[in-house]
């Protein structure tokens, strides 16, 4: 028997203000899977990624994740639903008033039981990944965008989620930057098993 799709939205309808902007969209990602939703800005790629970690919920439509139906789910089913995926926003949104040390922290704070010590080796685990550990006490205002896009990918990752989901992650990059970050998506991907999706314009990164 063919397992579902990890990730599936289904007829997806969504208005803002008496405006369409997603008129029944259906979108399947098996689990492994990298999938590139591209095209042009204002038609409603965003708006689509968010639904599936209820930052929108859709007019009509159904959205899947996990063999459950998560536009339904509310309070501690949906929070432990969302513990299964990490969301990189445009522009990264890292926290400003924090270091690199404490915007990966604060999310392993609120998401899990580890202890300080343990808390500690999965911050510095996840910036090696990223070969940044060396911007540990250091602000997003003293980093370069590549480096706060990386940053904001480790915090993403730093729960070992089971699906990622990256809205416009090289927005304003260089071609070098775009690249390694194209290249830590695909290494996520092979190294670890994750699905995920990315919304972009950028034809390299796709």
């Amino acid at each position: 028997m063919n397992q579902s799709p990890l990730l599936q939205a289904i007829e997806l309808h969504k208005a803002f203000d008496g405006e369409a902007v997603l008129e029944g969209v259906s979108l399947s990602v098996e689990e492994g899977q990298s999938a590139v939703v591209m095209g042009p800005s204002g038609t409603g790629k965003s708006v689509m990624l968010k639904h599936f970690v209820q930052l929108h919920r859709p007019d009509r439509g159904e959205v899947w994740v996990a063999g459950e139906r998560i536009d339904q789910l509310r309070g501690d089913q949906l929070d432990r639903a969302r513990r299964q995926m990490g969301y990189l926003f445009q522009g990264g949104a890292l926290f400003d008033s924090m270091s690199v040390r404490e915007n990966l922290a604060f999310v392993l704070e609120r998401n899990t039981s580890l202890d300080a010590e343990a808390r500690r080796e999965r911050i510095l685990e996840t910036l090696e990944w990223v070969a940044l550990t060396h911007t540990l006490d250091q602000y997003p205002a003293e980093l370069s965008g590549g480096q706060r896009t990386r940053i904001a990918l480790a915090r993403a990752a730093v729960l070992r989620p089971r699906i990622l989901l990256y809205d416009e992650p090289t927005t304003g990059l260089d071609p070098i930057a775009v690249r390694r970050v194209a290249q830590l998506i695909r290494r996520l991907q092979e190294e670890r098993g994750i699905t995920s999706i990315t919304i972009t314009h950028d034809l390299l990164l796709a």
